[in-house]
């Protein structure tokens, strides 16, 4: 057995337009966007009369995939946990490696992003940065320097 590749990641998030045009203004285009229901999705997930809506998005390359999920039945469950701690338990970040990454995240912050810390290097290979998107979204950035 092996693993052959990763083939998304997978985010839940209550706004989903918005989340989608905050990872298209950082370059990523949408592939697709479908409701998903039925016998199958409930089965796969176990979830009973489980429904929501997909997008899914990918980046430039090609290389990586983002999906994105808005659940209307059931609900999203975890809206009483801080999801914009980057020290919180679960998910992290996502990392994109961008070609400059001060005007990315001056970009990003007219669409809503807000810097958490602040840009720093990395020995001589990368600037490095968190940003906090829409619904607490944690992006990393890395632009290389070596």
């Amino acid at each position: 057995m092996s693993t052959l590749r990763m083939d998304h990641i997978g985010l839940i998030v209550e706004d989903l337009d918005a989340t989608i045009r905050f990872f298209s203004e950082l370059g990523l285009e949408i592939e697709g966007r479908a409701e998903v229901s039925g016998d199958w999705s409930e089965r796969v997930t176990g979830l009973a009369g489980m429904h929501t809506e997909i997008a899914m998005l990918r980046t430039p390359d090609g290389s990586g995939r983002i999906e994105l999920s808005r659940f209307s039945s059931p609900a999203a469950v975890g809206g009483d946990r801080p999801k914009d701690e980057p020290h919180g338990l679960g998910y992290r970040s996502v990392m994109f490696e961008v070609d400059d990454v001060d005007a990315t995240v001056a970009h990003l912050q007219q669409h809503g992003g807000e810097l958490i810390g602040e840009i720093v290097q990395y020995e001589q290979a990368y600037r490095l940065c968190y940003l906090r998107g829409p619904e607490g979204i944690i992006v990393a950035l890395a632009e290389s320097v070596g």
